[in-house]
């Protein structure tokens, strides 16, 4: 499988970027629950899926846990998680509290693995270019679609997973 995309043209007048064509993704309409995430790791591992999703359950309330903590939380080969907010903005620095914090958010860092592209020769000395490649994305392939929809099947009632 791979990432579809479609081709789109930016019609915005006002930005720089104005008539030239983008690739923009697409997705499934589809959200992959705690079920078939369980099942494709009880594919992939010994380890049974009422286990992997009873670890994927006590995840969320351990991340919770260390957020309330104050701690990022690094997972190997994922990325780093940690709390941002936004606040109102107050004229006396007594004024300034938790109760002006108006949103609160999980900040993402995917995890990167450098990757050389190339190398040149400059008096004698050999210099690397390189990228930084997420590492949850470094192999997904993309694919042009031309149904911007994708809608695979018909969604059926939240279970609460």
């Amino acid at each position: 499988m791979s990432q579809k995309f479609i081709k789109s043209k930016n019609n915005n007048q006002y930005n720089a970027s104005y008539g030239k064509y983008f690739a923009t993704a697409v997705y499934d309409s589809h959200f992959v629950g705690t079920d078939e995430l369980a099942e494709f790791i009880q594919r992939q591992a010994s380890v049974k899926k009422s286990d992997i999703k009873a670890v994927l359950q006590e995840l969320g309330e351990a991340m919770k846990h260390f957020f309330e903590m104050g701690q990022k939380i690094k997972l190997d080969g994922i990325g780093i998680f940690k709390v941002g907010f936004s606040s109102i903005g107050v004229d006396k620095i007594e004024d300034c509290g938790a109760s002006t914090i108006s949103t609160r958010r999980v900040l993402f860092q995917p995890e990167t693995t450098r990757v050389v592209t190339g190398q040149t020769r400059k008096d004698g000395k050999v210099k690397q270019k390189y990228v930084n490649a997420i590492t949850l994305l470094k192999d997904v392939v993309f694919e042009e679609t031309h149904d911007n929809t994708m809608n695979a099947e018909p969604e059926t009632p939240a279970t609460g997973n």
